[in-house]
């Protein structure tokens, strides 16, 4: 049989400047069969011409707007005819046997729905952005690992809540029962909000730590921007993804952990990202009525509908409150 087809998606606005360093690495995969497309959210700097100058070989699915991280990763991937969807920022550099080593996991582990990779930093190769995330009981996600040198502590494959989604690869299959990031979060969480979707319908989240890719973080996002997002869509995460049955238990952990980080902005006010932060916690607190009785609540009940998992499934997956991801 031959090896699956591996599609690269990768969502791009304004990054004509990292484009070559990431397509290169692509071009010099020790991978046999991997299309690689650009989604292009309607940039300004030459990023078309690029492509079509240097790298014929790669698909451009050109939107008419600047449809957010994940409107142009949805793109790409209705777009993309392979059997396993990998996304990818567009400020990397994947190592040579990346693709290989996230397809030998897929292989290895048809439980496996999607297979997280080890981010490290562009600029400082053995500090960790990412090994894998992590989802604590009180509502709030984060980055395994993230900041750390990376001394081995993370060198076993293993189980983790969700895929990083600036080097996440999925099983098609499991998209396709699923669905595809929801394009209500536009930038930031979506991919946590995809992964509890797949853990609650029963499919796993691997971690390979010798699938690697270095990343130039904020180089095409962060700042307030992303502040925002990430005050907003934690919310919409709770609110979609949350069982209700856990809810009951955890809900005062869940408020005092956004009451946290409202006193942490407060206390940076100066900071242009903090106050990003609380006006994304206002925006995701005012929006979630008009959300819960329309398109949220339609999401919801299609998450409730696909769950195959018991809560002790999710307790053992999930971080503590207090726990160390």
């Amino acid at each position: 049989m031959p090896e699956p087809l591996i599609s690269v998606v990768i969502p791009n606005w304004n990054g004509k400047a990292h484009l070559p360093g990431c397509l290169d690495s692509l071009r010099a995969q020790s991978y046999p069969r991997v299309e690689i497309i650009v989604a292009d959210n309607a940039s300004t700097d030459g990023s078309q011409a690029l492509l079509e100058r240097e790298y014929p070989e790669v698909r451009l699915v050109q939107l008419p707007t600047n449809q957010g991280f994940t409107g142009a990763c949805n793109a790409g991937i209705v777009a993309a005819g392979g059997d396993i969807l990998v996304l990818l920022n567009s400020d990397t550099e994947a190592a040579p046997d990346w693709l290989a080593t996230v397809e030998a996991a897929f292989e290895r582990h048809p439980e496996a729905g999607s297979v997280a990779s080890k981010m490290l930093l562009f600029d400082r190769r053995t500090v960790f952005h990412t090994a894998g995330d992590f989802y604590r009981l009180d509502g709030t996600p984060g980055n395994r690992g993230v900041w750390q040198e990376d001394r081995g502590q993370y060198d076993e494959e293993e189980y983790v809540f969700s895929a990083c989604g600036g080097s996440a690869a999925y099983r098609r299959e499991m998209l396709d029962q699923i669905g595809l990031l929801d394009s209500a979060f536009f930038y930031s969480c979506e991919d946590v909000d995809l992964g509890w979707r797949a853990q609650l319908a029963g499919w796993r989240c691997l971690y390979a730590p010798d699938a690697v890719v270095y990343h130039k973080l904020q180089a095409t996002g962060g700042g307030a921007t992303a502040s925002f997002y990430d005050g907003r869509n934690t919310i919409y995460v709770v609110a979609k993804n949350y069982p209700a049955s856990l809810l009951r238990r955890y809900w005062p952990a869940v408020l005092r952990a956004q009451w946290r980080i409202s006193r942490e902005a407060l206390r940076s006010w100066r900071g242009s990202a903090a106050r990003a932060r609380l006006r994304g916690q206002l925006a995701g607190l005012l929006g979630l009525p008009r959300m819960m009785r329309a398109r949220m609540m339609r999401a919801r009940r299609q998450v409730v509908a696909t769950r195959r998992v018991t809560d002790d499934y999710l307790l053992a997956i999930l971080t503590p409150v207090d726990g160390s991801p």
